[in-house]
């Protein structure tokens, strides 16, 4: 299988345990973000380390790259907690669709600073994936104006650390840059978890958290993977299947009803990223090229 294609099909996967993670999360919105946080990226540590252990590899990579790999962290880190704080204090439509905007910054910030090819089919594609992420959430946009604003800079984030993950191709291990991110957001979140109050988790809430830690841990794993093997304007597109399975799995998990919008608004979404998957295929003999 072709690099590109791995590469998509690892973003659809990392997408679908996300949206895993965000339906455990909702499970015990209880227990405070900057604690579910922690434990997620204690997991991923312990994990990623015992894979590089057992590798040889870097633990937090070559010391020229270190400022571009706390840059990443910084981003990442901002990009959670401050969509962490929109969905607290804004209307979920509003925040989701807000959120749902960083496919863009991805596409814009690889062809400014990396130099991607910008290809024809990206911005209708990716307008058609909006418009069904919009049809999704039915914002209102009738929030406070802070978590709306929260929610555009966590979507720019997340554009910016997704383009240094793309950066990072050929020159960090992706297993080092997971250690690295999970590292700084551990010990980040540690100090907040403190102040903002511990909570002991019960049975059941350890139980999701375990959930959410795994599927959180290996959902960015093959994200970081999935920048490595394609150009992120290329891929971007394909973190809107997390969509797709967010509605899926509210309907089997919390019995949520899937109104004829939602239809709609999939159909499009699956509508874009066929448009660009088809694209590519057909003219990659010539990008190769042009590359």
């Amino acid at each position: 299988m072709p690099q590109k294609q791995k590469g998509i099909l690892l973003m659809i996967l990392s997408a679908l345990l996300l949206s895993v993670m965000s339906v455990a999360i909702r499970c015990i919105n209880e227990i405070p973000v900057m604690e579910q946080m922690f434990f997620r990226n204690l997991f991923n540590v312990l994990v990623v380390w015992a894979i590089l252990h057992r590798s040889g590899g870097s633990y937090f990579g070559p010391r020229k790259y270190q400022l571009l790999l706390f840059l990443r962290s910084v981003f990442g880190f901002f990009a959670v907690s401050a969509s962490f704080y929109a969905s607290g204090h804004a209307n979920q439509g509003d925040v989701a669709i807000l959120l749902k905007t960083s496919p863009f910054w991805v596409t814009i910030l690889a062809v400014i600073f990396l130099k991607e090819k910008l290809l024809p089919v990206q911005i209708p594609a990716l307008l058609l994936a909006f418009a069904g992420a919009v049809l999704v959430a039915r914002p209102g946009f009738n929030s406070n104006v802070l978590p709306l604003l929260m929610a555009f800079l966590s979507a720019v984030a997340t554009g910016v650390a997704y383009t240094l993950l793309s950066y990072f191709k050929g020159k960090v291990d992706t297993m080092t840059i997971t250690m690295y991110f999970s590292t700084f957001c551990m010990l980040a979140a540690f100090p907040l978890m403190l102040m903002n109050g511990f909570i002991l988790p019960d049975l059941r809430q350890w139980l999701f958290l375990l959930l959410i830690s795994a599927s959180g841990s290996f959902g960015l794993i093959l994200v970081t993977y999935a920048y490595q093997m394609a150009p992120a304007a290329e891929i971007s597109i394909y973190d809107y299947s997390g969509i797709l399975f967010s509605i899926l799995l509210g309907w089997a998990a919390l019995g949520e009803r899937i109104p004829a919008t939602s239809l709609l608004g999939g159909a499009l979404v699956i509508g874009g990223s066929v448009m660009v998957y088809l694209y590519t295929n057909r003219h990659s003999g010539r990008l190769e090229k042009i590359e």
